[in-house]
């Protein structure tokens, strides 16, 4: 995994600004957004809803596009790439997890997490195979990969959506209120994991509206209104949170 990127970081967001029609005019929704994020950093993004936090990851991901500003994500420009390269880059290089899990229906879990290997063509079919089930055991989930998604529980089904983001080894995780629908447990649970993967080296940025587990993340990053009005490294610290 190439972690080699300018000055060490992985996220890269400088003047970012976000505006959508709307009727006759339109609404900025990022207001000139910066900040860096090294390699191995978990950061929490929070601030009231419709602030702009979902927005900022879909700009991260290349889901979306800035309207003025510059992303550079694991060294690439993501605002300049076409539709086909940020489809590759995107599955080489950023795992996302959602807060409605987002499995295919039709699909065991351990299929499902053969997938986005599939799509990248990496590795050969046995070894994709066996890294799934490698993947699923990471979660404690081995004994559940035959099954479907509705076979399992919703904090099941978030491990094994963390399982499927990790499917290519990306440098990157991204999640989007990732225990939205989890109760605090299994949260807890989710969360632990979430600190096992910086631990061993990945960079996280986890959008949240639970304070418990905000407070718990090393560096928050809070957005209101569109601009950043908070980056600081509280490292456990008690604060308002959202």
């Amino acid at each position: 995994m190439n972690t080699t990127y300018t000055n060490g970081h992985v996220v890269q967001v400088k003047d970012v600004v976000k505006s959508f029609p709307v009727g006759d005019g339109e609404i900025t929704v990022l207001k000139g957004i910066s900040f860096q994020v090294k390699g191995g950093e978990f950061v929490s993004i929070v601030g009231p809803s419709g602030n702009g936090k979902s927005t900022l990851l879909n700009m991260i991901t290349g889901i979306d596009r800035p309207t003025d500003g510059e992303v550079v994500v694991t060294g690439r420009e993501v605002h300049r790439m076409s539709e086909n390269q940020l489809a590759s880059w995107r599955g080489e290089n950023v795992g996302i997890i959602f807060q409605f899990f987002q499995m295919l229906p039709a699909l065991s879990l351990l299929q499902n997490i053969i997938l986005p290997m599939d799509f990248a063509n990496k590795y050969t079919p046995k070894e994709r195979r066996e890294r799934a089930m490698h993947l699923l055991e990471r979660v404690d989930l081995a004994d559940q990969a035959h099954k479907l998604p509705s076979m399992v529980s919703g904090g099941q089904q978030q491990r094994a959506a963390i399982a499927r983001a990790l499917a290519n080894d990306p440098a990157l995780l991204v999640a989007d209120e990732p225990t939205g629908n989890l109760d605090s447990r299994t949260a807890g649970d989710v969360f632990d994991l979430f600190s096992d993967l910086v631990e061993q080296g990945k960079t996280m940025l986890m959008v949240t509206h639970d304070k418990e587990l905000a407070r718990r993340v090393p560096r928050v990053l809070e957005i209101i209104d569109g601009k950043i009005t908070r980056d600081e490294y509280v490292g456990g610290a008690e604060w308002a949170g959202y």
